[in-house]
This record gives structure tokens, C-alpha cells and sequence, in this order.
């Protein structure tokens, strides 16, 4: 399946003392011409000061529905234990609404255990947070499937992570999108686990776009022929600098064929 090159920022919200700094950078990533922009789904900082400056997540996307007129939006990602799923299905329907279908329902197992322990979820193993995952799933599918209205569109499903055994497990049965860390080898490894997966499952692992962090413009290409197709850059308050996006956004432009014109 050939896709073009989209480009995504995110922009984490940490370090931002005021909102209306997260807001300007949102203004400035759709001016410069992302494809999609992204939060996280943190209660604390990553980096820096650990109880520094920070925002929420999905009250911040409904923000942005409302602010943005061309782009995507998502959370990369939502932490998997932290909502009831229903709830969180109906949380992405009205954002998908308010955003007249551009959401992207990202989600992942979960692993910052600061953020469990600050907010009182029970952090338990990875297999737990898996397990927990998997569970929540077909419950978004079946919500979101209920609710009156139904979704703008049929809302793509993100789901962040690269566990082999489990994780692509379920990015073969649930997700549109797959988003990893992985290297040029490691991925090029994990798409044969996948189409594996894919294959048990009797879905079509060609119809999962491959997502990983911007590696700079002399990496991207060797990811892009292994089949990558969105590539998003991190950026951090409190000054949201859009350079490396900037640079992203051109070799996007390189790399992806011009629209023909013109033609009936």
C-alpha cells in the first residue's frame, strides 16, 4: 500500500508555565504545514524539573479541535490505564466531532510510574499494563460503535509500542497506525513479527502506517524504504522551537511525488 510522507510534532506539554505558549506553538505547527500535531498523556514532566510546569492531555485536545482547521490531532499516546474505555471512546467521539474527524485515538500500554503513583493508578508490571490494554480495547471498538452520534469518521487507532509477543499482537488486530522506536534493524525485524501477527489474525499488515520520532534527514530515508510513512518530531516548552520540524516538513516535500494536475 503507498502512502505519502506525512509529518507530525509533538508538542509536549511540559515546561509551558502558561497555556497560551502550548496554544502559539500549535498556531505556528499548522502555519508551517504539519500533518498532524500531538500531545502526550503525562501528569509530570519527562525531562527537566520533574514536577516542573505541565498540562493536561485530553482537555488540551479539545482546545485544539476548536483552535485547528487542517490538521490532525492526538495524544501520542494515551496512557492505556488511566481512563475508563468507554469513557475514553466517548471522549474521542466528541473531540472527533468538535474537530469534524480529525482525531487520531492514539493509545499505549502506559510506563511512567510517576504519573501512577502522583495520580493513584495501580502501576503493576508491564504484562499487567498489557493485559490491561487488551482488555480495553474491544471495549473502545464496541463504544465507539453505540454512541449517538457516531464518529465524524471511522477514527483511526494508534497504538504506541514494540513488544513482539503482545503489543504487536494487538497492533495487528486493532491498529491503523503503529508507532515505535525502533531502528532501522529492529524495525525491519519487527514488520516480519508483524505481518506474522497479522497473518494469525487475518487482517492486512499493509494497511498499518509504520510511525517513529523524526531520526534527521540523513536516517529518514533508509526508514522510509523499510515502509514508514509518518515521522513526528519532539519539541518542548517553553519555547517550542520548530526547527527540526521545519527541516521534517522539507524533506517531506522532497520525498513525496508532486500532485498531478490536470488530469480528468
Amino acid at each position: 500500500m503507498s502512502r505519502p510522507v506525512r509529518i507530525g510534532v509533538q508538542l509536549q506539554p511540559q515546561h509551558a508555565p502558561e497555556y497560551a505558549l502550548i496554544r502559539d506553538a500549535v498556531l505556528r505547527a499548522e502555519d508551517a504545514g504539519v500533518d498532524i500535531i500531538f500531545n502526550w498523556d503525562h501528569f509530570y514532566p519527562l525531562t527537566g524539573d520533574p514536577v516542573g510546569a505541565h498540562f493536561e492531555c485530553w482537555t488540551m485536545l479539545g482546545a485544539w479541535a476548536e483552535q485547528t482547521e487542517r490538521v490532525e490531532i492526538g495524544a501520542l499516546v494515551t496512557g492505556g490505564g488511566y481512563r475508563n474505555p468507554d469513557l475514553l471512546a466517548d471522549m474521542a467521539r466528541t473531540v472527533d466531532h468538535i474537530s469534524d474527524g480529525r482525531l487520531i485515538l492514539s493509545i499505549g500500554a502506559g510506563w511512567f510510574q510517576h504519573d501512577y503513583d502522583e495520580y493513584g493508578y495501580e502501576f503493576g508490571t508491564p504484562g499487567t499494563r498489557l493485559n490491561l490494554l487488551k482488555d480495553n480495547l474491544p471495549r473502545i471498538k464496541a463504544r465507539l460503535a453505540k454512541l449517538n452520534p457516531a464518529p465524524v469518521r471511522e477514527i483511526p487507532i494508534l497504538i504506541g509500542g514494540g513488544g513482539e509477543r503482545k503489543t504487536l499482537r494487538l497492533v495487528a488486530e486493532y491498529a491503523d497506525i503503529w508507532h515505535s522506536f525502533a531502528d532501522l534493524d529492529a524495525l525491519t525485524h519487527k514488520n516480519t513479527i508483524l505481518a506474522e501477527h497479522a497473518a494469525a489474525a487475518g487482517t492486512d499488515a499493509a494497511r498499518i502506517e509504520r510511525s517513529v520520532p523524526w531520526p534527521g534527514r540523513a536516517n529518514a530515508d533508509a526508514l522510509h524504504a523499510a515502509g514508514v510513512t509518518l515521522f513526528t518530531v519532539g519539541v518542548s516548552g517553553p519555547d517550542y522551537d520548530l526547527t527540526k520540524v521545519e527541516q521534517a516538513i522539507q524533506w517531506r516535500d522532497d520525498v513525496n511525488p508532486e500532485p498531478l494536475e490536470g488530469l480528468a
